[in-house]
């Protein structure tokens, strides 16, 4: 048993959208460079059973920023009225909290109101489809940016990119230049903060300059693929050459790799600032990416599609550094809620909502081996995924995949690009006033009936399709962990329709 040592001051949250486990030589061999977070994981707590939770991108933040699971309830959203983030818990503690981030999502409809209780918040511009531009530079000539095939569906990047005159100008190496200015000039002013820096990188598209993106495809020639396709069976169909796959596979490790080295930027401002002897600094993501990695039926999966989850979207990695206590490997089995109970438990925050996490402190101290014996994941509407750190077992609806309803008091939801047109479903003379788990506050509750139009994850559902599969890959231990299922969900008050739908109500 390790000796406790002091807790720090201060906690940097570094969130790597779509960082792959398997892209970190910690984890598994990897062929991607990455000497930073190579040199901060040889420091840190290698967790080595992470996974998701709620998905994908702005439900994950919410199981971050808020604490509770958010996919047994809805598809995609802002911060409900019955709950807070942790920010807003943080600021009555005294302790000042920062965001700088490049994440698109977090300020159009369905991610609005995550920044708001940030005492402060440096919103970096242009990434993917930020609509930070109207047309192209005319004058883009002559800059770094190298020829791409546009995306399928139009993407502001594909022109706001030759706003970009060379890489300290791409979004990603912006995030972290402000990230350590930040840490440098603000940071030593506060008694005690909270940096979170959610970087949208490595996430498509998978553009950068030239020094990462010959490093590991020197041979390409033509219009750079930098959009992945969201599909199953992509190489089957023809829609993805094996060239191509390699291609797109070389370019996340480049999106990966320059990603990588700005964050070194960020390392050395906690040295320079002495704050690194009392600062905890945690690195993890959202969930993972398909690059072409094969699903129950050998079929290749790339970006994040409609299919049940697998290890290479569900398991994820996290490293946390923690100030007097060594590097080592965890095996416990952890989950994106728990970062936010982890938070809490440092800062002497009490939230008022129901939370779902378990604090990893006794893991960092040494005073546990576990803090969970499951985690649940998955999206709204789709397979309810649950692990005991060994298997995973995923549960599809029987039938209709219904009962299903979306609770929300603030009825918003990812916007669809490529389809503007389509809309979210509005609340109709079904719906009724129920009451969150632990919350007195009444909340909409819109039932959807078979036919109906719902948000798009619910779409595509393979019904009575249930799954076994190992936590890395391999085969599963026996049995179906029905049971597990059905006491995991009742334990966090998920809505009773869930066990109906799944057929085991």
């Amino acid at each position: 048993m390790l000796e406790p040592s002091s807790p720090p001051k201060n906690v940097v949250v570094i969130l790597l959208d779509s960082l792959r486990r398997d892209a970190l030589d910690c984890f598994a061999a990897s062929a991607i460079e990455t000497p930073v977070l190579d040199a901060l994981a040889a420091q840190s707590l290698r967790f080595s059973r992470h996974v998701v939770g709620s998905l994908p991108c702005m439900p994950a933040r919410h199981d971050l920023l808020c604490g509770a699971y958010d996919f047994l309830w809805k598809p995609w959203g802002s911060v409900e009225l019955w709950e807070e983030p942790i920010t807003a818990q943080l600021r009555r503690r005294g302790v000042t909290t920062m965001l700088v981030t490049d994440h698109p999502h977090l300020f159009e409809s369905g991610g609005e109101n995550y920044h708001c209780e940030f005492t402060g918040w440096e919103y970096v511009r242009g990434h993917e489809n930020d609509p930070w531009r109207t047309a192209a530079d005319p004058s883009w000539i002559g800059t770094p940016a190298l020829p791409i095939r546009p995306a399928p569906h139009p993407r502001n990047w594909d022109f706001t990119r030759t706003w970009l005159g060379d890489e300290s100008e791409f979004p990603g190496p912006r995030t972290m230049q402000a990230a350590a200015d930040w840490l440098i000039r603000e940071a030593p002013a506060h008694d005690r903060f909270f940096l979170f820096i959610d970087e949208f990188d490595p996430h498509e598209p998978f553009d950068t300059t030239a020094r990462w993106a010959e490093k590991y495809d020197p041979d390409w020639e033509g219009e750079r693929i930098i959009w992945p396709p969201y599909t199953v069976g992509a190489l089957a169909s023809g829609s993805l050459s094996e060239r191509e796959a390699r291609h797109l596979q070389a370019n996340y490790a480049a999106k990966v790799s320059m990603i990588d080295h700005w964050l070194g930027r960020i390392m050395d401002a906690l040295v320079s600032s002495g704050l690194d002897q009392d600062t905890a600094v945690i690195v993890c993501t959202d969930h993972g990416h398909y690059l072409g990695d094969l699903d129950a039926d050998g079929a290749d999966v790339w970006g994040k599609p409609a299919t049940p989850i697998r290890p290479a979207l569900g398991r994820i990695p996290l490293l946390i550094r923690w100030p007097g206590v060594p590097s080592r490997d965890v095996d416990a089995l952890t989950t994106t809620v728990d970062i936010h109970a982890t938070l809490c438990e440092l800062f002497d925050a009490a939230p008022d909502h129901r939370t779902h996490g378990s604090s990893l402190l006794p893991l960092i101290q040494g005073t546990a081996t576990s803090v969970r014996s499951h985690a649940l994941f998955g999206y709204w509407g789709r397979e309810i995924h649950i692990t005991d750190g060994e298997s995973v077992y995923v549960r599809s609806p029987e039938g209709d995949n219904s009962p299903l309803s979306m609770w929300s008091n603030r009825w918003s939801t990812m916007p669809i690009h490529f389809a503007p047109d389509v809309k979210l479903p509005r609340p109709d003379g079904r719906a009724w006033l129920d009451r969150m788990p632990g919350s007195s506050v009444p909340v909409i509750r819109q039932p959807f009936d078979p036919g109906d139009p719902v948000p798009f994850w619910a779409y595509g559902v393979v019904p009575g399709r249930h799954l076994r599969y190992g936590l890395d890959d391999g085969a599963a231990r026996s049995g179906e962990m029905i049971d597990q299922l059905v006491a995991a969900l009742e334990a966090v008050d998920a809505p009773r329709e869930q066990l109906v739908r799944l057929g085991i109500g």
